[in-house]
C-alpha cells in the first residue's frame, strides 16, 4: 500500500521536466497565444472592441506578446522580474492613457490576458499527474508577474494622467487670461486650444462666473462643478472652464443659430442638478460678447450679476433681464427707503396673501392698461379685474391709469422682489 502511494506522487524531476516543457511549448507558440489574448480582451472589454485603429490593434498585440514572453522566460530561467525587464509596460500605459482608454479597462485587460495565459498552461499540461503538478507550480509565479506588471502599468498610467491634467489646466488658465484681457492667442497651442473650445476673434460668446453658495465648498467640489459646467457646451463643443481661485469662470461659445437663452437654460438646469447633489452654486451670466475684444466687459458683467444672487444660490442671467429689472436688483438701501410706507405695507400684506394684487398690477401694465386683456391673461372675469384694481387704488392711494403712479408701483414691486431671498432664480 505504501509503495502504491509513493508511486502516485510524481517524481520531482518529472514535474520539473513537465514544467520546462509547458513553458517552452508556450514560448514557441507565443505569437498565436497573444492573438488569443487580444481576441479575449476585445470580446470582454467594449472600449478595446471600439478601437478600429490598426496601429492601436497592432500595439496591443505586441504588448500582450511581450508580456507573455517576459513572464514565461523569467519563470523558465528562474529569475525575478525587474522594472528594467518590463520597461515596455510604462510606455504602453502612457499610450493607452493618451488614447483616452480608462484605467479600469486597461487593468482589466491585464487580468483577461493573464486568464488566457493560464488556460494555455492548463491546456499544455495534459492529463498526466506530473503535468498537473507542473501547472500548479506555475500558478504563483504567473500571478506574481501579473500583479507586478499591472501595478507598474497603473502607476505609469496615473502619472501620465496627472501630468496631462496639470498641463491642460495650465493651458486653460493661460488661455483664459488672454481672453479676459481681450486678446486671442495669435499662434501655438493656446490658439489651437481656443479653436477646440469653439472660440474665435469674432465669435459670439458669454461669460459665466460661479461661486459656491451656502457653506464654503472645498477644492474638490469646485473641480467637480467645473467639470459639470464644461459639459454644457453647444454645437458639440466643450466649454472653456477654469477654476480661478475661489470662482469658476466659463466662456461658452454661441454657435450659428444658437442664442444666449439656450446657454442660460442649460446653466439653470445644471445649477438645479448640482444643488440637488449637495453642491449649490451662485452663477452670474453676462450679456453676449460680440468677439474676444468684449470679453473683459462680459466678465465684469458676470461678476456684477453674481451679486444679484442670494446666499442660497441660483442663477442671475443678464440676457433674461430688462434694464429696469437689473437696476432694481442693483438698487441700494436709499432706493428701498424712497418707496412710500403705504405702498410697502400694501406689498407686504399682498405677499402674505399670495401676491394676487401684485400679479394684477403686472398684468395690467403688460396689457398696456387694457383691463379686459389683463383679465384674459389672468384668466379671470373683467369684473373681478376691475374689483382688484379698485382695491389696489384704495390701499395704495395711487391710480393705475396714471402712468407715473403705475410706474411707481412697478418700481416698488421690482425693489421688493430684489429684497426677498430666493426671488431670483
Amino acid at each position: 500500500m505504501v509503495s502504491e502511494a509513493v508511486a502516485a506522487v510524481p517524481d520531482r524531476r518529472a514535474v520539473a521536466a513537465e514544467r520546462s516543457r509547458i513553458l517552452l511549448t508556450l514560448l514557441a507558440d507565443v505569437d498565436r497565444l497573444a492573438e488569443r489574448g487580444v481576441a479575449a480582451i476585445r470580446a470582454e472589454i467594449p472600449a478595446y472592441a471600439a478601437q478600429d485603429d490598426e496601429r492601436f490593434g497592432a500595439d496591443v498585440l505586441d504588448q500582450v506578446a511581450r508580456n507573455y514572453r517576459t513572464d514565461l522566460t523569467a519563470i523558465l530561467e528562474e529569475h525575478e522580474v525587474t522594472l528594467e525587464d518590463i520597461a515596455f509596460v510604462r510606455s504602453a500605459a502612457m499610450r493607452r492613457a493618451r488614447s483616452g482608454l480608462a484605467l479600469e479597462d486597461y487593468i482589466v485587460a491585464f487580468r483577461v490576458g493573464h486568464s488566457v495565459l493560464w488556460d494555455a498552461v492548463v491546456e499544455a499540461a495534459g492529463e498526466t499527474s506530473a503535468g498537473h503538478e507542473a501547472a500548479l507550480s506555475l500558478a504563483t509565479p504567473l500571478m506574481r508577474y501579473d500583479n507586478f506588471a499591472s501595478s507598474h502599468a497603473a502607476h505609469a498610467y496615473v502619472e501620465f494622467q496627472q501630468y496631462a491634467i496639470a498641463d491642460a489646466d495650465r493651458e486653460r488658465r493661460d488661455l483664459l487670461e488672454h481672453l479676459l484681457a481681450g486678446e486671442l492667442p495669435s499662434e501655438g497651442p493656446l490658439l489651437a486650444a481656443a479653436r477646440a473650445f469653439g472660440l474665435g476673434a469674432e465669435r459670439r460668446m458669454l461669460v459665466a462666473v460661479a461661486v459656491g453658495a451656502g457653506q464654503t465648498p472645498d477644492a474638490d467640489a469646485r473641480v467637480a462643478a467645473s467639470a459639470a459646467i464644461a459639459r454644457t457646451g453647444l454645437d458639440q463643443a466643450r466649454t472653456l472652464v477654469v477654476v480661478r481661485q475661489a470662482e469658476i469662470v466659463a466662456v461658452p461659445a454661441l454657435g450659428v443659430g444658437a442664442g444666449a437663452e439656450q446657454v442660460c437654460a442649460l446653466v439653470e438646469d445644471l445649477q438645479a442638478r448640482l444643488a440637488a447633489q449637495g453642491t449649490p452654486l451662485a452663477l452670474g451670466i453676462s450679456t453676449v460678447a460680440e468677439g474676444v475684444g468684449e470679453l473683459p466687459r462680459a466678465y465684469a458683467e458676470a461678476r456684477a450679476a453674481l451679486e444679484c444672487v442670494d446666499e442660497g444660490g441660483g442663477v442671475a442671467a443678464l440676457p433674461r433681464f430688462s434694464s429696469f429689472h437689473y437696476l432694481a436688483l442693483r438698487a441700494d438701501a436709499t432706493a428701498h427707503r424712497l418707496t412710500s410706507p403705504r405702498v410697502r405695507a400694501f406689498l407686504d400684506e399682498d405677499r402674505e396673501r399670495g401676491g394676487v394684487l401684485t400679479a394684477t398690477i403686472r398684468a395690467f401694465a403688460d396689457a398696456d392698461l387694457n383691463l379686459r386683456a389683463a383679465a384674459d391673461a389672468l384668466q379671470i372675469h373683467p369684473n373681478t379685474a376691475q374689483y382688484r384694481v379698485r382695491r389696489i387704488e384704495e390701499r395704495t392711494g395711487l391710480c393705475l391709469r396714471r402712468v407715473s403712479d403705475l410706474f411707481e408701483l412697478l418700481v416698488a414691486i421690482a425693489l421688493d422682489d430684489a429684497r426677498i431671498p430666493g426671488a431670483l432664480r
